[in-house]
């Protein structure tokens, strides 16, 4: 299975959180699976981390570090994930999860999420 993370499950996965459901955490480290993470939820760390929210208290530098290590592959944006965006539904307000779902269509990738708000997208979403 080619999975993407969502930006949440990425900062529970890197940390090795508790709060990472067990089911996530083999799907993600099944070494049949093809795991990636977006550059959009760098992105989208740094941004929420400069405003300063409470969830997104993190060490980007060190973090982008630590990402080699973790066996993930890194998802670039390209062009055609922003066009596949642009045809997306307005489900979700938040253009950070906006354009993993377009990422996720476009791959195709199965993309890994504790959002619930997300399985109302026409891609591929699995709740954790």
């Amino acid at each position: 299975m080619r999975l993407l993370l969502d930006t949440q499950v990425l900062l529970w996965a890197v940390a090795a959180s508790r709060r990472l459901p067990k089911d996530a955490r083999r799907v993600i480290e099944d070494p049949e699976n093809e795991v990636f993470y977006s550059a959009a939820s760098l992105w989208e760390i740094a941004i929420k981390s400069g405003l300063r929210r409470r969830d997104f208290r993190i060490d980007l530098e060190a973090f982008e570090a630590a990402l080699p290590r973790t066996g993930l592959t890194e998802l670039p944006v390209r062009a055609r994930h922003a066009v596949a965006l642009s045809r997306l539904p307005s489900v979700h307000r938040d253009p950070f999860d906006r354009m993993l779902v377009a990422q996720a269509v476009c791959e195709p990738l199965v993309l890994l999420t504790n959002d619930r708000v997300l399985t109302g997208y026409p891609a591929p979403v699995r709740l954790v």
